[in-house]
């Protein structure tokens, strides 16, 4: 089109990188996703940071993987390649529980599956080596960080190597690479030696290996050949890294594998409050590339939203987020999110309804501790459970701040908070609770009790099992004195490891009773990395007692149509009296 302005997006045609009057691009963005301008796509927000550090950045969003032309629209990089398989783990985004292949891919134009490839780093990393030989390449995003040391490939049921060794890259970014990427790529550019880099990994060749000394500053971790023929190792594996995650005081990790040494260097520190503003307030469009002609599912999922928080405290066991965004913290300031809220509120799209100020959690914004040294010699996983750290401070006032400033903006008529609603805090944060339920719920409001029964609940680290009944009565009571028709949409988990079918009959005792139809249902995925994963391949808790896990499709079937029976996508959400009516 000729009024299009072909500077609006990092370019990903060369016509794009021609308007911007460049010759040649510095570095090679390569996604599994497609590409949509807007900071809650990862490899999106990563280009936008390094263009605003003055490199010139093209993106390759789903490539043809089997063609490495595909990735010469801008001929050779003069730095080096970014690869990531996008906002998901790619055999996650392209098979279900049951090892079926999924039917619609939320990252792609369309929903279309398949234009992603398994194992999406591997692919994309020796696609570009074939594309540009002796080019470095760096892979990072969610898909990395999952799978930065040996691990478990539910999938392809059985144990793999760190996805470097894999891949064949250069160098792996871990956790989120705001601040990692740019002093990668600074290093590159200065033909500078990308060791003891925060938030990274390498895999050092034979003589470097060799001359590699494991002292009091490593924490070494079971090798790859451990892990592949002793089944307890992964559990022994999973405990070490969940004790030197903590970006103050862990240790570096190391790895042989294949008779190399894989180096996990120590976490980043989170980013600041003051940083997390300035990137999501870079020039983005908010919007689709606009060569799509189709609809991008996940876009239209999240582009009323604006992500306020990052990092999360839970600490779950079946839950990769901690791996990749850290247990620490971080919060935009309010000035910030109401400059992206007026920016919003100004696109063409935009009906006057913020769809969600959220992050991990729906009730997480403005946290933080009371005593921040005292967090850089803490080791736990969890700052909720088993019992709520002292120093977490769970103050209700920022968010309930948020909201009322969000909502006082010009061109706003509602704001909802779509996140899930962590329920062992929503008990300890009665106004900000009544206030959500009262105005801030688009009529379903989403929690996560995960499973009813105590014993289980201890193994996937959630709350208490009390907790569910006592927000519902709350839930119910608010909906009565508002008049309002609600629903609550609860997320309950089959197949935990752990769990039986006498647990599981909770569950649906329960439902039964309540006579609720599920809107959301969820059969285990062992993800890797997760200590939910390291039970489901060991078969014992952390404290190494036996526990009953279910593996095969068979054994897996009883609980999870426990589940299905009770489940309705068609319906409100969680039904049930008064204010749902009979399912």
């Amino acid at each position: 089109m000729p009024n299009r302005d072909l500077t609006a997006f990092v370019p990903m045609t060369l016509s794009e990188m021609k308007a911007r009057g460049w010759d040649a691009i510095d570095i090679l963005i390569i996604t599994g996703d497609a590409y949509v301008d807007h900071p809650s796509f990862g490899p999106s927000l990563i280009a936008r940071i390094l263009l605003s550090e003055g490199y010139r950045v093209g993106i390759a969003a789903q490539p043809d993987w089997k063609n490495p032309d595909s990735l010469k629209v801008f001929g050779r990089p003069l730095i080096g390649c970014g690869v990531s398989s996008g906002n998901m783990d790619s055999m996650l985004k392209m098979y279900t529980a049951g090892r079926r292949i999924r039917k619609e891919d939320a990252y792609s134009e369309d929903g279309i599956p398949g234009r992603c490839p398994p194992h999406a780093s591997v692919v994309y990393t020796q696609l570009a080596k074939r594309a540009f030989p002796g080019i470095p390449v760096v892979i990072g995003g969610v898909e990395a960080s999952l799978r930065r040391v040996a691990h478990y490939d539910y999938w392809q049921d059985k144990m793999r190597p760190s996805i470097l060794v894999d891949s064949k890259a250069d160098l792996l970014c871990f956790g989120m690479g705001e601040i990692t990427v740019p002093k990668i790529f600074a290093r590159l550019r200065k033909g500078l030696p990308l060791d003891g880099i925060k938030g990274t990994c390498r895999y050092l060749g034979a003589a470097e290996s060799k001359s590699f000394t494991i002292d009091s500053s490593v924490a070494a971790l079971p090798s790859y050949s451990d892990i592949c023929s002793d089944k307890l190792a992964i559990m022994r594996q999973t405990k070490i890294v969940e004790a030197e995650m903590n970006p103050w005081n862990g240790k570096r990790l190391v790895q042989e594998t294949n008779g190399r040494m894989l180096v996990v260097e120590p976490s980043r520190p989170p980013m600041t409050s003051g940083q997390f503003d300035k990137f999501s307030e870079l020039p983005f469009t908010g919007l689709p590339h606009w060569s799509y002609k189709g609809k991008i599912p996940a876009w239209e999922m999240i582009k009323d939203s604006i992500t306020v928080v990052r990092g999360c405290p839970g600490g779950c066991a079946f839950c990769g987020l901690v791996c990749h965004q850290g247990r620490h913290l971080v919060s935009r300031s309010i000035d910030s999110i109401v400059r992206s809220t007026e920016r919003l509120a100004r696109s063409p799209f935009f009906h006057g309804i913020v769809s969600d100020l959220g992050g991990a959690a729906g009730n997480i914004y403005g946290h933080g501790p009371k005593n921040p040294e005292l967090c850089r010699k803490c080791r736990r996983y969890s700052c909720l459970f088993p019992s709520f750290c002292p120093n977490y401070n769970a103050d209700q006032k920022p968010l309930i701040k948020l909201l009322d400033k969000v909502a006082a903006v010009r061109g706003v008529r509602r704001v909802f908070v779509n996140s899930g609603i962590r329920l062992d805090l929503a008990m300890k944060q009665p106004e900000l609770t009544q206030k959500i339920i009262a105005e801030n719920v688009s009529g379903q409001l989403s929690v996560a009790p995960e499973h009813l029964d105590p014993s289980v609940l201890a193994l996937m680290r959630k709350g208490k099992a009390g907790e569910f009944e006592t927000f519902r009565r709350i839930f119910e009571r608010v909906n009565g004195e508002t008049g309002k028709k609600q629903f609550l949409v609860p997320y309950f988990i089959s197949n935990f490891p752990g769990c039986t079918e006498a647990n599981m009959k909770i569950v649906d005792d329960y439902l039964e009773k309540s006579h609720w139809s599920l809107r959301q249902v969820q059969d285990f995925i062992p993800l890797p990395m997760t200590m939910g994963c390291a039970m489901y391949c060991s078969g014992v808790s952390p404290d190494g007692k036996p526990i009953a896990v279910n593996k095969g499709l068979a054994e897996r079937r009883v609980q999870r149509d426990m589940l299905r029976r009770r489940h309705d996508p068609n319906s409100g959400g969680g039904k049930y009296r008064p204010f749902g009516g009979r399912k």
